[in-house]
């Protein structure tokens, strides 16, 4: 079943349509493919992936590869010369344009109109899916071309790798300095194939057994009306494990993909519900984007080179745009704000203190994360305000009510199940036991079998209609 996007309707990794006819078809082809003709195939079957659902932006998106092909010979051209700084600035300016365009511009004429009193009419633009997500990867192309990068001649490898349908509409943001030898020449073996299901496999499972899951429990709290400090808690922490599971399991399935088709993309989480500081959350979460803030933004800006005030001016612009990035209100503008605040305490004087007390800094960490995505699930600014109230009684809410309490037995092995998964213990686990030889063949024979039964359920759970669409799709 697909998901509906506005008047657009997707499809989804998580769906009968991809994983019983376009995928198949698509490996089919890609693999009888000669190789020089490879990179065509997954072109072609990226387009027919991305047009399924939104066929008047695979126009803007063969306009965005076009302008980033041209602008990236003319900056190689000119990379010695002033001119090779200005295409450069030339070509970041569109792509950012047409991200302004078609994710903010009502944001910009709502907030303008209730500045000025005007009544400006807003122009109700259907999201393009992935746009965040590409937008990103042509810049950091023009960008890593100026920097000394070689700029792709062939169109076509160029292109593949913008619209390459595992990672095009949720990341992770892969970028044209990591993969531009593979988009030449890339291995295939059944080995990697092998671990490349495996991985996407898992991701599907985090999906649809755990993520949908625990954002039922997230409508459920929504729709209620019987609110407690309980039910708000339990609702920050199902949130908290249902974007982890959701996103991390996207990505996931994006890295198994790339793998299958020949093609190693870089992790983009690292088990971030361990740390010990926001600090170090984020180099586990999302790590992609972290990366790409880090190389095009912070480190351009000053980075830390230029004393303590211009580090933390840094960061404040980084984490407002991060904020920004993930969405058109100013709730994610106060959850980038809100991350740009700790990190800049951390910096100063937190980190000591938490160094030193292990426990201390985990509990803090989880505290403030599960603050934040409070924050970032608002629908609004009064929204995300009564949700951080509720989960300290504001409002003469009671402590417990009976539906929080029906809820925590009817959804405490998803939580138990999601808070242990989010952690590396079955990781380690399963890696112990597999160092023993006799344990080693035991993982090998039951491992085909353990995900063959996690398809047989996923697959009775998408027939039956049991799923949602992916979070990160609306970013």
């Amino acid at each position: 079943m697909p998901f509906i996007n506005g008047e657009n309707i997707i499809m989804l990794f998580s769906s009968i349509s991809f994983l019983y006819y376009f995928l198949p078809l698509t490996a089919i082809i890609y693999f009888t493919a000669p190789k020089r003709l490879k990179n065509i195939a997954l072109l072609f079957s990226s387009l027919l992936f991305y047009g399924w659902g939104e066929p008047r932006y695979v126009l803007l998106m063969v306009f965005s590869i076009i302008s980033g092909y041209i602008f990236g010979l003319m900056v190689e051209k000119y990379r010695e010369k002033k001119a090779g700084k200005i295409f450069c600035i030339i070509s970041v300016c569109v792509s950012v344009s047409f991200l302004l365009y078609f994710k903010y511009a009502d944001f910009i004429i709502e907030n303008f109109n209730a500045v000025t009193g005007m009544k400006l009419s807003l122009l109700r633009l259907a999201l393009p899916i992935g746009i965040s997500f590409y937008t990103f990867q042509i810049i950091s192309y023009t960008l890593d071309v100026y920097r000394g990068e070689t700029a792709q001649k062939n169109i076509i490898h160029l292109a593949a790798y913008i619209a390459m349908f595992p990672q095009l509409i949720a990341g992770p943001i892969v970028r044209y300095c990591d993969i531009a030898k593979q988009l030449s020449w890339r291995e295939y073996s059944w080995h990697k194939g092998a671990l490349g299901i495996r991985r996407f496999v898992i991701g599907l499972a985090k999906k649809i057994l755990l993520a949908n899951q625990l954002g039922e429990l997230c409508n459920i709290f929504r729709a209620s009306e019987e609110k407690s400090v309980l039910f708000y808690w339990l609702y920050a922490v199902a949130f908290a494990l249902h974007i982890y599971f959701d996103f991390s399991g996207y990505s996931d399935m994006a890295i198994g993909l790339g793998r299958v088709f020949g093609f190693r993309f870089l992790e983009n989480f690292n088990y971030p519900y361990i740390s010990a500081s926001i600090t170090e959350f984020w180099r586990r979460w999302h790590i992609s984007l972290g990366a790409w803030f880090r190389d095009y933004v912070y480190i351009p800006l000053g980075g830390n080179r230029k004393g303590k005030r211009r580090q933390l001016f840094n960061i404040l612009v980084v984490w407002m745009l991060t904020g920004f990035w993930h969405g058109a209100a100013w709730n994610f503008i106060l959850w980038g704000l809100f991350f740009a605040i700790l990190l800049t305490l951390e910096k100063l004087w937190l980190l000591n203190i938490l160094e030193r007390n292990r426990l201390l800094a985990h509990v803090y960490t989880l505290i403030f994360v599960l603050l934040s995505f409070v924050i970032f699930n608002a629908e609004n600014m009064g929204q995300a305000f009564s949700d951080i109230t509720g989960l300290f009684g504001g409002g003469g809410i009671p402590l417990i009510s009976a539906e929080a309490v029906y809820c925590l037995k009817s959804f405490g092995v998803v939580l138990l199940t999601g808070g242990i998964g989010a952690t590396p213990i079955v990781h380690k686990l399963i890696k112990k036991v597999s160092e023993n030889h006799t344990g080693g063949r035991i993982v090998n024979l039951a491992e085909p079998v353990v995900l063959a039964l996690f398809m047989l359920v996923m697959t009775a759970y998408l027939v039956d209609g049991s799923f949602n669409p992916f979070l990160y799709f609306r970013f």
